[in-house]
């Protein structure tokens, strides 16, 4: 994804709470080439997560299950239109995927699919103009 965005001039922001992991990516971000186009921050999701202001437009979710509901009610308002909320394990439904799923496919302005070639799932929600606008 870094790459990518070295390409189109974005910026990958990435939250970790535990510092070991946090530290080893640093250094796999360096290793690669890639950190000047990466945030990372050290930090407690459950927090950060509402305190970023900027907009987004792709969202990567692999957190703990039960706060997927939170982490999108507070990442939705500022995610861009055409832009994706995207969670990883989503297939078995264990601590709160459920809810979460049945959450963002009752949004109107969403339209959420489920990709299955990973063994875990990754859900895709798709942030549309309005409840209205064409596919």
């Amino acid at each position: 994804m870094a790459w990518a965005l070295s390409k189109t001039g974005g910026k990958l922001i990435t939250i970790e709470i535990d510092e070991g992991r946090y530290k080893a990516a640093l250094k796999n971000f360096k290793k690669a080439g890639v950190e000047e186009f990466i945030d990372a921050r050290l930090a407690d999701a459950h927090q950060l997560v509402r305190e970023l202001k900027v907009p987004f437009d792709f969202v990567f979710s692999d957190a703990d299950k039960e706060w997927y509901t939170q982490y999108f009610k507070e990442v939705e308002p500022k995610l861009a239109v055409g832009g994706c909320f995207t969670a990883h394990n989503v297939i078995d439904g264990f601590g709160g995927v459920k809810e979460f799923l049945d959450y963002v496919r009752s949004l109107p302005t969403y339209e959420t699919t489920i990709d299955r070639s990973s063994s875990s799932g990754i859900s895709v929600s798709y942030k549309k103009a309005n409840a209205t606008s064409p596919r």
